[in-house]
């Protein structure tokens, strides 16, 4: 089963997104910030990462350059709804597979 890890520090983006994915048959895991979301991939290797870009302390976009360095096969999709256009160009240079804008 695929799994994909969910990363979004607003509890009800997490919530709504992993009921969607698995009702379609997904397995979703879930990670409130940067450090959660880094532990998690190292824990359950994930098939693929959806990522927000703006989240308290370790930001979107750091933890998108861990990812690539530690595991830089693995998909990332960035989610944001305060990104400009400059930030979906630095997300897609750091490796992002896709950029897409909440709301989803």
């Amino acid at each position: 089963m695929t799994s994909i890890l969910i990363v979004d520090d607003e509890a009800n983006i997490r919530r709504m997104l992993a009921g969607l994915l698995e009702a379609e048959g997904y397995r979703a895991e879930t990670a409130a910030d940067g450090r959660e979301a880094l532990e998690a991939v190292e824990r359950e290797e994930p098939d693929v990462v959806l990522l927000d870009l703006a989240m308290p302390g370790l930001d979107g976009l750091a933890v998108l350059a861990e990812l690539r360095a530690r595991w830089p096969l693995l998909p990332v999709v960035m989610m944001s709804g305060r990104a400009t256009l400059a930030d979906a160009v630095k997300a897609t240079k750091l490796g992002a597979f896709h950029f897409i804008e909440k709301p989803l």
